[in-house]
């Protein structure tokens, strides 16, 4: 979600990748509520770290606990780490989760417009 907010929003100043350690699919829920604020989600995927083996970054952005965690390598000398909550284990019916997503996006949005 915050590699498709931050390349609708300052793309143009960014070249931006995101992976994980244990990749698994992207949310349709995510694609529902990115698509939802006119952001174009065709060609997210979910990746894993070794596809960005051998690129060098300026700055190295985790927003998830986990992710701060359990990151093996040290990937930039710049590091900011800020903890969004999981949506995808929030919500027992679609509603819920679709309101979950939907806060975390927007609280995602916000704070990428704000401090990237």
């Amino acid at each position: 979600m915050a590699e498709a907010i931050l390349r609708h929003e300052k793309g143009n100043l960014y070249e931006v990748f995101s992976a994980g350690i244990k990749p698994t699919k992207v949310y349709p829920y995510t694609l529902q509520v990115l698509e939802e604020i006119g952001i174009n989600t065709r060609e997210l995927r979910s990746k894993h770290l070794d596809e960005l083996e051998g690129v060098t970054f300026d700055l190295v952005v985790t927003v998830c606990d986990r992710a701060q965690e359990s990151c093996p390598v040290v990937l930039a000398d710049n590091t900011i780490h800020k903890s969004f909550p999981d949506p995808a284990h929030e919500g027992k019916t679609t509603e819920e989760k679709l309101e979950s997503f939907r806060r975390v996006r927007n609280e995602m949005y916000t704070w990428i417009k704000e401090h990237l």
